[in-house]
This record gives C-alpha cells, sequence and structure tokens, in this order.
C-alpha cells in the first residue's frame, strides 16, 4: 500500500497513459523487418525505438515534474535520491521487437520513497495498456484481476527465455516445474504479464530483472490480486526476480520447486 493519496494516484494514473501514448508515437514508426539494430557493449540489441521513446517521455517529464528522479535504461539515471522517481524501460522485450513479436511493451513506473506506486505496461501494436497502482488494475481502463487460481496441473506457465541458467537459481528445482504444469511457454517479455492481468496465464516467471524490467509490472500484479514472490520467497523488488500466481496456486509453484524445504 502506497502513501499516496487517492487524488494523487488518480493525477499519476492519466499522466502515465499519456506518457505511453507519447512512446508508443517513436516506437511504432521502427516497427517492422526494416529496423535498424545496434548493440550494445553487452551485446543486447538496441533501436532508435528505444532511444527516441526514452528521449522523448524525459523530455516531458522535465517539464511537467522537473524536481522528479528519472532511472530509464538507456539515458541513466537523475536525482534517483528524489521522493518521486519514474524508471522507464522504453521498449521492454526488444529481442521480440526486432523479431516482430507483439510480447515487448514499454514500461513506466512511478516510485515513492524507493518503492513502485503505480506502473503501467503498454503494448503498443496491439493496443492493450495495464495500469496499476497496487490497490486496482485496468486494461485499457477495465478492472481486470487475472482468472481464479486453478490447480498446477491445469495451470499455463509461461517465462521469457525457458533455457536461462537462472531460472535453477538458489537451487530451484525448475526441470520439474513444467511437466506439472497443463502448459508450458515462452510468451514472456513485459508482453507475459499483460497475458496474466488479463486472464489468459496463470503463472509468469522471470528470474532475473533490472529495476527497469519490473518497477511498473509489480503495481500491476499487486493491484490484480497476484501474489509475488522472488526466488527466496521474498519480497521480488529486492530479490529483482518474480514469481506471480494466484495464492494457492502460487504456493504449489514454491512447493515444486522447493520440495524439502
Amino acid at each position: 500500500m502506497s502513501e499516496l493519496t487517492r487524488a494523487q494516484k488518480d493525477e499519476f494514473i492519466t499522466f502515465i497513459a499519456y506518457l505511453c501514448d507519447e512512446a508508443a508515437k517513436e516506437i511504432l514508426p521502427h516497427y517492422g523487418p526494416d529496423v535498424e539494430i545496434e548493440r550494445k557493449s553487452d551485446a543486447t540489441p538496441v533501436t532508435l525505438a528505444d532511444r527516441n521513446a526514452e528521449k522523448r517521455i524525459r523530455e516531458i517529464l522535465a517539464e511537467r515534474y522537473p524536481e522528479h528522479g528519472i532511472i530509464g535504461e538507456e539515458y541513466g539515471r537523475e536525482r534517483e535520491d528524489a521522493d518521486f522517481v519514474w524508471v522507464l524501460d522504453p521498449v521492454d522485450g526488444t529481442k521480440s521487437f526486432i523479431s516482430g513479436v507483439p510480447l515487448f511493451a514499454t514500461l513506466i513506473a512511478l516510485m515513492y520513497k524507493g518503492r513502485p506506486v503505480i506502473g503501467a505496461i503498454n503494448q503498443p501494436v496491439l493496443k492493450q495498456m495495464v495500469i496499476g497502482d497496487c490497490e486496482t488494475t485496468t486494461l485499457n481502463g477495465k478492472l481486470v484481476s487475472g482468472r481464479e487460481a486453478c490447480s498446477l496441473s491445469q495451470a499455463t506457465l509461461c517465462t521469457t527465455d525457458p533455457i536461462r541458467k537462472t531460472l535453477w537459481q538458489n537451487e530451484a528445482d525448475w526441470t520439474a516445474l513444467p511437466p506439472k504444469t497443463a502448459l508450458y511457454r515462452s510468451w514472456g517479455d513485459a508482453g507475459g504479464y499483460i497475458l496474466l492481468c488479463s486472464g489468459f496465464i496463470d503463472i509468469m516467471c522471470d528470474p532475473m530483472m533490472e529495476i527497469w524490467d519490473c518497477a511498473a509490472i509489480l503495481p500491476c500484479l499487486e493491484g490484480a490480486g497476484f501474489k509475488v514472490t522472488g526466488w527466496k520467497g521474498g519480497d521480488a523488488f529486492d530479490e529483482r526476480c518474480i514469481i506471480a500466481a494466484k495464492a494457492p496456486l502460487h504456493d504449489e509453484v514454491m512447493a515444486t520447486l522447493y520440495p524439502t524445504k
């Protein structure tokens, strides 16, 4: 639960939707087979869509809330010790973006005193915008709360990279989990959380995240009523990883990953 008033939340929710729309204007012209790709120092891809969208968001923030801080994937940190800090991932899932797969999304979060309190996940191709404030979550303005918890044997499990070694972190028996579900797919990146919040899948797992990967997602999950932890069973934001499902199902997931605990 954040310390913001309802009026503050409503103001920021309207504003964060505007930021997503403005970012989409910079992203969509670059979506297609002719997109130009550069490589960062860590060999991950980046495009003009990433850079131009973050530039545009920063321009708007500088005009509207110049006293607020910013943490962005492409252009670094400003005033990160401020009470209000915006966390930006202009294109989460750049590999999906450059492959023409609409699982990428713009992630924008507002943190207050070091914790994410409002988050937006915007998929501009499919025109799906999820916004959460830790109390409620909407998809294109309509309340969503995922689907009711099912048994693990009936569940759809998703993750971004099914062979990522960090799925086995903290001595988790990840190998045991997918065979116990009804369906296991790599419908990941930020788009997986849109599927989760809107009720199409049951479990979403991300084993290694940066602050700009998780800050926007967590208020959406909390507002939609999901139980969310990290791989160690603690605070997902602190651990920088996510295991998200409705509470009874989440318990089954953790019991499968850690059968002796």
